[in-house]
């Protein structure tokens, strides 16, 4: 059984009414998202899906000057999610907001998107509602995010998904037919003996030479099941005892 919550070092994010709770993908995916420079400009950033707000509050401490609308669907997610963001250091900058994001209408682009979206479409669910909602894709299909992601984005924006690799090909066929790009890719894997898990990928709607898809790779664990150091290096700044 999951903890009802989960202490980092700068805040805490309680679970207790998520269906989708806090993972070492998820935490890693969060640690993952980009640093942006802040030049007088606030950055605008969306959360699709934020669930427990998770990727916001990570997101926002390392980015403390942006500006974050957090969408989620469900009603207890939501209030979780408002729960644990009120009592952050950043309840300012993060906006938790109840809505559908196919029906959002935002009143402006954004400067990054980034969403851990329902991983499973047209697979076998399971008895309870509210984890169907987060784990499979009748909400939202990885098309229809994409094509909001598009119209959302700005031209100079980015993209993050963190996505299960063996939708990974799949995946890249629906981008390049939306017209993104992938530039780059993070293949997971739990450990050096594990297949890839998970792939997080960062792009952009720029149509002008696509180029290579830059990759790279991590391990959680190692042989002997310790945190690997690129691992450690990564969730350092948020796990309590790195």
């Amino acid at each position: 059984m999951a903890n009802s919550f989960f202490q980092f070092k700068q805040f805490t994010v309680q679970q207790d009414k998520c269906a989708m709770k806090v993972t070492t993908d998820s935490c890693l995916f969060g640690s993952l998202l980009p640093e942006f420079p802040f030049n007088g400009k606030q950055t605008k950033a969306l959360d699709i899906g934020t669930g427990t707000g998770l990727l916001s509050l990570m997101f926002a401490q390392k980015n403390p000057e942006s500006i974050i609308d957090a969408v989620e669907i469900d009603r207890d997610a939501f209030q979780q999610a408002f729960e644990n963001i009120a009592i952050s250091p950043w309840h300012e900058n993060i906006n938790v907001i109840r809505a559908d994001i196919k029906e959002f209408n935002s009143l402006h682009q954004y400067d990054f998107i980034f969403s851990n979206p329902p991983f499973y479409e047209n697979e076998l669910k399971g008895p309870e509602q509210k984890k169907n909602i987060a784990h499979h894709g009748d909400k939202l299909q990885i098309a229809e995010l994409l094509l909001f992601i598009k119209k959302h984005l700005t031209p100079d924006g980015l993209y993050s998904l963190l996505l299960p690799y063996k939708r990974y090909e799949e995946i890249k066929a629906l981008i390049q037919k939306s017209e993104m790009i992938i530039n780059s890719a993070t293949l997971i894997k739990q450990s050096p003996d594990h297949n890839f898990s998970r792939v997080i990928i960062y792009g952009n709607i720029n149509k002008k030479n696509p180029g290579i898809i830059q990759s790279s790779e991590i391990c959680i664990t190692d042989k002997e099941k310790n945190y690997t150091d690129r691992f450690t290096t990564l969730l350092k700044d948020y796990y309590l005892n790195l």
